[in-house]
């Protein structure tokens, strides 16, 4: 019987000469496909040696680097559970991932190794450092055992990674993904998206996120591609990049930047094949002044956390603004009314999804992941779109109240619950409203205690952002006097939006 482990697939599509080079950075710090192999069999049996079996999870808090991806890579090849974290997140957020994950190890930054190893002290836990120049102790270790490990025997339905994603309780859920799920999308996007021998990818995305862990890395490995892997979105570093790619991803942040700068010309892209725009929605004017700046049109797709890609825009023919274009093969999609069922050509409905690239279910959530299914077995996506009859799907809003900044997913729920217990505040609301760089920005609308008119903007600022990442804290907070509700006594947030976009817009 095959490997179905994800590192096995990967090696099979590795450049028949193993010195090719895999990855570049902007400092001239180089790594090829041999180095790949070596680096991920050290760390693997590393994370052996600390105790690390098939199945346990290793959650990573680390900055973007070369090593970094090697630590994912390494995880896969072992077997392991990656379960990587965004940097921003606060002690109280970490602390609540490694409650939920139970990892037998976890890597973060060496300036947060205390507060790490104060969280796994009751837990059995091994806490190792590594840092974006190459050190930690984590390299330490590594660099005393063999480049050595055999790939790990996985079936399809093994565990990868495990995701945090919001969820409708506040309380992030760990969406489990497949070695199966991911090798499933990963060719699918290879093919639909036309890879061929040459590409070079530009990759500025984070890589704690599926966008630029999972769509991008796995794209190029399959392709045995070379990446110019950065260390972060910076328009000028971009730009110098781009006569060297041949593809690159991004939010539709990273688009409206680059079209405020002016050395973005359609001279520098002329050696590019593909620009590819997801996490967010796209503009249609960004998309249209994409076009007339470059001669390019960008290629928009939609997928979530819990089944990766879904629709696409074609490498070949109309990419249509605005439309989160065709269901991608293997994919099917269903758009269905509250009652679950087939809504017309052109109607609104919410998406449901099924095929391989869909996960299992949520981490120790059983009745969660039901929720979330149908009894036939399609994905409730929470996403409200229409098909036309060419089968062009466009998003029209989202059943739940996700808002997504910068292409980070903001579940309302949480930063209402750390408002709401500040002195001073009586109740808030939560909301996304349009913003011309971030796509959504985060914003509450408080109701102040009685007695407390002196509760500023700022204080209530100042006051959550030591309890939650920076994407989630609030750009505006907007005071009244009551919060507007339905005869149902819910919180009308669309009256909400509509009063208070024009503060944020333009």
């Amino acid at each position: 019987m095959s490997n179905a482990n994800l590192y096995a697939l990967f090696r099979s599509r590795f450049p028949q000469d193993p010195t090719d080079r895999l990855i570049e950075t902007p400092d001239g710090e180089c790594w090829s496909y041999a180095e790949l192999e070596r680096e991920t069999a050290r760390l693997a049996r590393c994370l052996d040696v600390a105790g690390v079996r098939k199945g346990d999870r290793v959650i990573a808090q680390v900055d973007k680097s070369p090593h970094a991806l090697f630590l994912y890579l390494a995880c896969v090849r072992g077997g392991f559970v990656y379960v990587p974290l965004n940097t921003d997140y606060t002690q109280r957020e970490v602390a609540y991932f490694i409650a939920n994950a139970e990892p037998r190890v976890v890597v973060g930054r060496p300036e947060a190794a205390a507060m790490l190893q104060a969280l796994v002290a009751d837990r059995a836990g091994v806490v190792h450092t590594l840092d974006d120049r190459g050190g930690g102790t984590l390299l330490e270790a590594s660099g005393a055992v063999a480049p050595e490990f055999p790939i790990a025997p996985c079936q399809p339905d093994d565990l990868a990674a495990i995701l945090y994603t919001s969820g409708t309780t506040g309380r992030p859920k760990g969406a489990m993904i497949t070695h199966g799920n991911l090798a499933a999308n990963g060719l699918t996007l290879h093919q639909a998206w036309g890879w061929q021998p040459g590409d070079v990818l530009l990759h500025a995305l984070p890589i704690y996120h599926a966008h630029g862990l999972f769509v991008a890395c796995h794209c190029a490995l399959l392709n045995g591609s070379k990446i110019l892997f950065l260390p972060g979105f910076d328009a000028a570093t971009v730009l110098a990049g781009l006569p060297r790619a041949t593809v690159f991803m991004g939010v539709p942040t990273y688009y409206t930047r680059l079209l405020a700068h002016p050395g973005f010309t359609r001279e520098i892209c002329r050696g590019m094949r593909l620009f590819i725009s997801g996490s967010a929605p796209l503009l249609a004017s960004t998309f249209e002044a994409f076009q007339v700046r470059t001669g390019q049109a960008i290629l928009e797709r939609y997928g979530m956390t819990e089944t990766e890609m879904n629709t696409s825009n074609p490498l070949r023919g109309d990419r249509i603004a605005g439309t989160v274009g065709l269901p991608l093969p293997g994919v099917t999609v269903r758009l269905v009314d509250d009652q679950e069922r087939d809504v017309p050509v052109g109607a609104v409905g919410q998406l449901l999804v099924r095929g391989r690239n869909v996960f299992p279910g949520y981490w120790r959530l059983p009745e969660q992941t039901a929720q979330e299914f149908t009894a036939d077995g399609w994905f409730k996506t929470g996403d409200l779109g229409r098909q036309d009859a060419r089968g062009y799907i466009t998003l029209v809003g989202r059943a739940k109240d996700l808002i997504i900044t910068g292409g980070l997913n903001v579940y309302p729920k949480e930063v209402e619950a750390c408002l709401d217990a500040l002195e001073g505040v009586l109740e808030s609301a939560v909301i996304g409203l349009p913003h011309p760089d971030f796509g959504e920005a985060v914003a509450a609308v408080v109701v102040r205690a009685p007695g407390r008119a002196a509760v500023t903007e700022a204080a209530l600022i100042d006051r959550i952002k030591g309890e939650l990442a920076g994407f989630k804290i609030p750009k505006r907070i907007f005071f009244t006097d009551h919060l507007p509700r339905n005869a149902m006594g819910k919180v009308q947030k669309n009256v909400l939006r509509a009063h208070y976009a024009p503060a944020t817009a333009g």
